[in-house]
């Protein structure tokens, strides 16, 4: 596992800080964040027939109907996140491969991530502990109800788009909390970053997006 995490050729640190340039030219200006998305082995997240694309800027199945999103939304997900300052306590919901997950573990300072399908939820744990990323509670649950024994939270980042916001996951929200969430039907999606205000909550839509749907359940 070692040497797959250090990788070699087009999955090599080399082939990282080549994604990092591209995201700079994309927009994305939090040195912390592309610091980050340098160090983390976004190859070891997906299947080994598709490691060599990991680095592309596409999102890449990871099984269960569901994919690793671009590098582009992970960092621009985590800066919208973090443009306000640092977070302590953050849910994420939808661990998926837990890549994202990794991203945001090293960004802030507790994180708990919530995900419906089991065996992602598992191999995204077991992977994350070989990483040694060993901050991070794991629930396996519906990403709907958030994880209240833990709320209220500084941030919410959602890897999922549901056609409305959850109303739990609004009122798991800290005062001056930021939720960063995808809305929407499948095709026609927005970024939202919501605010929880002293009069209830700022909506600023951002950019048209596309991720899996938001489901209901467990499996």
């Amino acid at each position: 596992m070692k040497q797959r995490i250090q990788g070699t050729g087009m999955t090599s640190r080399r082939t990282r800080e080549r994604m990092v340039a591209r995201l700079r030219q994309q927009g994305i200006s939090n040195n912390q964040v592309l610091q980050v998305m340098a160090q983390i082995p976004r190859h070891v997240f997906v299947d080994e027939a598709l490691e060599s694309r990991a680095y592309e800027d596409t999102a890449l199945p990871i099984g269960h109907n569901q994919t690793i999103s671009q590098p582009y939304i992970v960092a621009k997900m985590t800066e919208l996140l973090l443009e306000r300052g640092p977070l302590d306590k953050v849910l994420e919901i939808g661990t998926g491969c837990g890549y994202q997950t990794a991203v945001l573990a090293k960004l802030v300072g507790q994180l708990y991530t919530v995900e419906r399908i089991a065996p992602l939820m598992k191999k995204a744990r077991d992977l994350l502990w070989e990483l040694d990323i060993k901050t991070v509670g794991f629930k396996h649950s519906d990403g709907g109800w958030g994880w209240p024994e833990h709320a209220p939270f500084d941030g919410i980042l959602a890897a999922a788009a549901p056609v409305e916001i959850p109303e739990a996951l609004l009122q798991q929200l800290a005062p001056g909390g930021v939720m960063v969430i995808p809305v929407g039907p499948e095709g026609w999606q927005e970024l939202h970053r919501i605010t929880r205000t002293a009069n209830g909550f700022e909506d600023e839509v951002l950019e048209r997006v596309s991720f899996v749907p938001f489901l209901s359940g467990i499996s």
